[in-house]
């Protein structure tokens, strides 16, 4: 994605409040940074779930941090926000840079939360990761390489990448949601051939690695606001302690449902306002925390 200059500067500005600080340190000959925010009830003594909020390709973690509003629910919903940023905006999934030799994004997440949880109190069995677009590609390599660290991930706007099942290093069972437009331009909703899954493969991929019985699937529509021109349309299976989830946004483009549409240069397609994407994936995370 492009820049959002505006957003970059008016995010800037919600990071001169203590609960969002900025830290950084290094990994591998490179400065590693990231946002860290404390829901305003924060105490040191009580443990907290923590989120990871990955950005999409060509944007900050200050701009991923604005647009997802995510700091909001935190404060609402009592946990704390990472929000990581990638080597030249962007995350290895194997588009552009090799998978395996390319930037090692898996070991910095794996240093970052060796550093959070040294700071911070987690509870272990509550950390998450979600992200836009590529971070949401992202979120899916790390359900496969870190289903130790992590209970559970969702992904906004990026199925699952043609290299993450090629390269898939964990059988280990790990709850997976995954949010997709049905009019996306810049994700596909029905796949790209040599790159990524469509948005249905994605949900038949998780059910297959959890090892579920289709026979658990429930689907249900949403459509409050006949103005904003989509639907949802949600489709689960949950059995034997982990669940898989699709939201189908009906007519929704490259946008994070429920949140302020901006426009960058390119056409993103229509923002959602029939769900709280925020609390829906928090309601989701709270029912599939590790045991």
């Amino acid at each position: 994605m492009k820049k959002m200059i505006l957003l970059a500067f008016i995010a800037m500005v919600t990071l001169s409040t203590v609960s969002a600080q900025m830290q950084s340190f290094k990994f591998k000959q490179a400065k590693r940074k990231y946002i860290v925010y404390l829901p305003k009830t924060y105490d040191a003594k009580k443990t907290y779930p923590l989120l990871y909020n990955f950005h999409g390709g060509g944007m900050t973690a200050t701009e991923q941090m604005f647009y997802s509003g995510m700091n909001k629910t935190a404060d609402k919903l009592n946990f704390i926000v990472v929000y990581p940023s990638g080597i030249n905006a962007d995350w290895n999934v194997g588009f552009e840079m090799s998978y395996l030799n390319g930037t090692d994004d898996i070991g910095f997440i794996k240093a970052l939360n060796d550093t959070l949880r040294r700071r911070y109190n987690i509870n272990t069995k509550a950390v998450f990761a979600t992200g836009l677009s590529r971070g949401g590609f992202f979120c899916h390599r790390l359900a496969t390489e870190m289903p130790e660290t992590f209970a559970a991930v969702a992904s906004i706007g990026g199925a699952l990448p043609d290299s993450v099942k090629y390269y898939k290093r964990s059988d280990q069972k790990i709850a997976v949601m995954q949010v997709s437009g049905t009019a996306d331009q810049v994700v596909n909703y029905n796949g790209k051939a040599g790159a990524y899954s469509s948005a249905l493969s994605t949900f038949d991929y998780w059910i297959s690695h959890n090892r579920l019985s289709l026979k658990q699937k429930k689907e249900r529509s949403i459509d409050r606001d006949k103005k904003d021109g989509t639907s949802i349309l949600i489709t689960e299976v949950a059995d034997q302690g982990t669940e898989v989830m699709l939201v189908s946004i009906q007519e929704g483009g490259h946008t994070w449902p429920g949140s302020d549409p901006f426009n960058i240069g390119f056409p993103l397609g229509k923002t959602s306002t029939e769900i709280n994407i925020n609390e829906l994936m928090w309601d989701f995370f709270s029912r599939n925390k590790k045991p």
